[in-house]
């Protein structure tokens, strides 16, 4: 089973009636438009302020929305097929199932670079503005794209080498243990999960460590203490990001004691795993800093200021 949790079991297709699959269609679709909502309110702040360009910090933040808002619909779009038809262009498939690999893939590498930032930004402030420029932050964002890419190419790669071409203008199951169900998969998914998550919680531990230790001896506490409870809450967001990792042996736990429930529990999983991280970015990192408020605030009601104004004076 794949750890972007890109699949719902088949017995969801099967199983579920009517009214249970549009209820929980309805609510993933109305979460994915909410979530988009906010985190499109958030990309609009950010460009209508050159400031926030400037700033490394900001740049990996509405990266980490954008690359959200992006798996979030890759994500929904998926599961409303799961429901819509059993049989699934291939092209289409394994098209959106690449994309979203690579999303949920660069979602903990981000946070991980977050983390670097801060970490750069209390422990080495005189080097932060060297180290930490727009340029290079950019360039830390497409090797992001690329380290994100490598295991999804891998994937296909693979396919390639014990699948014709032809599978690509087939129907398949949309499900991602049956679009790469060998072996070799089932490997390159293990190793590039325990690779990512070891390197990303080592980076997290690490500079929070680091941090915690820097907050101890600095003399303006408040900046500091902002850092260490940052890179914190990046570990709740990993440690839920991580959540859909250990899906598949929830499943086999739960499953068993509950056979009756099995659709709903794989309903609560994908909304665990999948949707209430993204919920929870723009809120951390949005709606804390006070400088990213303060302008979200004044544009949005700067621009409804000029729709209640223009109406009335026509």
């Amino acid at each position: 089973t794949d750890s972007c949790n890109w699949k719902m079991n088949l017995t969801v297709w099967i199983v579920d009636s009517y009214e249970d699959a549009l209820a929980k269609n309805l609510v993933i679709v109305c979460l994915g438009l909410v979530i988009n909502f906010i985190n499109g309110m958030l990309v609009v702040t950010f460009f209508s302020n050159p400031m926030f360009s400037r700033d490394s910090r900001y740049i990996l933040y509405i990266h980490l929305v954008i690359n959200d808002m992006l798996m979030i619909c890759l994500s929904v779009t998926l599961y409303v097929l799961t429901y819509a038809s059993q049989l699934v262009n291939a092209s289409l498939c394994y098209t959106l199932v690449f994309l979203g690999t690579t999303t949920f893939m660069i979602t903990p590498l981000n946070l991980a670079g977050m983390a670097i930032e801060r970490f750069i930004a209390i422990c080495k402030p005189l080097r932060h503005a060297q180290i930490c420029t727009p340029e290079r932050t950019y360039i830390f964002i497409c090797l992001l794209w690329v380290i994100g890419v490598i295991p999804s190419l891998a994937d296909i790669t693979i396919l390639l080498s014990v699948q014709p071409i032809s599978l690509f203008r087939s129907t398949v199951l949309c499900y991602t243990f049956s679009l790469f169900p060998t072996k070799h998969h089932k490997d390159r998914i293990t190793a590039s999960q325990v690779i990512c998550m070891s390197l990303v919680w080592i980076i997290l531990i690490y500079t929070y460590c680091r941090v915690l230790f820097t907050a101890g001896k600095a003399i303006s506490k408040g900046s500091a203490n902002k850092a260490r409870s940052t890179i914190l809450l990046h570990g709740v967001q990993l440690l839920l990001c991580m959540l859909s990792y250990i899906t598949p042996v929830m499943d086999m736990f739960v499953f068993p004691f509950f056979p009756v429930h099995r659709t709903k529990i794989t309903f609560f999983n994908y909304l665990i795993t999948n949707i209430m991280p993204r919920l929870l970015s723009p809120l951390i990192y949005g709606v804390r800093d006070q400088r990213f408020l303060k302008q979200m605030k004044e544009f949005f009601a700067c621009k409804i200021i000029i729709v209640k104004i223009v109406p009335s004076k026509l």
